[in-house]
């Protein structure tokens, strides 16, 4: 599977699920499912080297915005969630976090920014395919520490400096 099968799935399994995360990732397994189990760890491998790419500092800050606060695991659902918005949406977070603001256009804090089971569709699907878990994908292990500069996630003024379009959006 390469990169563009892998942002297929994911975005026809977003429309299909007209944007709700859970509905997203049973649909995700459901087609997973009818892949062969290499195909699905490829899917794995992809979404994880994306997951901790996602890792960031200044993406935690813009989830911590959105979100109106975000643990360690509100942080890590979040960035699956962000995966499960699809290419176009993660790859401009990932290189603007603030370009958030403009790229949502609805975000219901009810059921957005948290896309836990999107994490876990394709370990789901791998081990309804074969009856036992997942292999090590056999990728680069995620870094200790966010990459970036630290952010005081309770100065709330640094937060609006460092990401206007949210702040004005979520918080104002």
């Amino acid at each position: 599977m390469d990169e563009t099968e892998f942002w297929e799935l994911v975005d026809t399994a977003r429309e299909d699920a007209e944007g709700d995360p859970e509905d997203q990732a049973d649909l995700l397994v459901e087609r997973l499912g009818r892949l062969d189990p290499e195909a699905v760890l490829d899917f794995a491998r992809h979404f994880e080297s994306r997951y901790n790419r996602a890792y960031t500092w200044d993406l935690w800050g813009a989830a911590w915005v959105l979100l109106d606060g975000a643990s360690d695991d509100v942080f890590d659902f979040f960035r699956c969630w962000l995966i499960g918005q699809g290419r176009e949406v993660f790859e401009h977070a990932v290189h603007d976090p603030d370009a958030l603001a403009d790229l949502l256009d609805d975000f219901d804090d009810e059921i957005d920014g948290d896309g836990e089971e999107l994490g876990y569709a394709a370990d789901e699907a791998y081990e309804q395919l074969t009856g036992v878990v997942a292999p090590d994908l056999g990728i680069p292990p995620p870094p200790g520490e966010p990459e970036g500069t630290p952010l005081d996630f309770e100065d709330e003024s640094a937060l609006a400096e460092r990401f206007p379009k949210l702040w004005e959006r979520f918080r104002a």
